[in-house]
């Protein structure tokens, strides 16, 4: 894989499971935002059989003991810590490219997200057929994803909906969609009455109001840019 990205130019950052670099012992460091003691640290190594050196990047965390068997202190200082080694082409720091490489979890979490959503069906044999289903799917998904965000700007109203932007699709229906209600007609109007008795009403009601006063603001502007 290493050889391959750099044959075509490629910038990477790859988990290390093999080589073993070594690094400068004094050149750990910490950074004060990380709530666990984590150390990070590089450098530049050639594995056997490489044909020059690239840069390893390594983030170590202590080793808590267990508390049900006797603690035995090890005999190496390595030996206190868990290791996380990358080799990659990007400079920065080294806690930089590692957060780098830890966005990629965020990224496989939306698409196992969407297949739950509906994209690992295959309704029909007909190409066209799945490629509409899958837009509708998309599109379905997206504007939960968009939903949840706008329902994150009004958390200072609702605390309830604190952290909605975060939560799962399926969390996130539980919060803003599955509530007891029903849809009544008094004077030929349609209108959808929500229970009093579920906690998450008013908090749902007072989402309603903020998209509201979002789209009479929009309107507002696209009026005012007309004259």
């Amino acid at each position: 894989s290493v050889e391959a990205a750099l044959q075509d130019g490629y910038d990477f950052i790859f988990a290390n499971k093999h080589c073993e670099p070594v690094f400068n012992q004094s050149a750990w460091y910490r950074i004060r935002r990380r709530t666990e003691d984590a150390e990070f640290n590089s450098c530049m190594y050639q594995p056997t059989g490489w044909e020059s050196p690239l840069r390893f990047v390594a983030m170590r965390i202590p080793t808590a003991p267990t508390a049900r068997k006797p603690v035995q202190c090890e005999l190496f200082e390595e030996n206190q810590y868990l290791y996380r080694i990358f080799c990659t082409t990007l400079g920065g720091k080294a806690h930089e490219v590692i957060a780098t490489y830890d966005k990629r979890a965020d990224v496989e979490n939306l698409v196992g997200e969407a297949k739950r959503e509906g994209l690992d069906a295959i309704p029909s044999g007909r190409f066209k057929n799945n490629h509409a289903f899958f837009q509708i799917a998309m599109l379905a998904y997206n504007l939960w994803r968009y939903f949840k965000m706008l329902a994150q700007l009004c958390d200072a109203k609702v605390p309830r909906f604190a952290g909605v932007k975060d939560n799962t699709i399926r969390i996130a229906r539980l919060k803003l969609l599955m509530i007891a209600a029903k849809v009544v007609r008094p004077g030929n109007r349609d209108k959808v009455k929500y229970s009093i008795h579920d906690t998450r009403t008013p908090g749902l009601l007072l989402f309603y109001e903020f998209l509201d006063r979002l789209r009479l603001e929009k309107k507002q502007v696209r009026n005012a840019s007309i004259f």
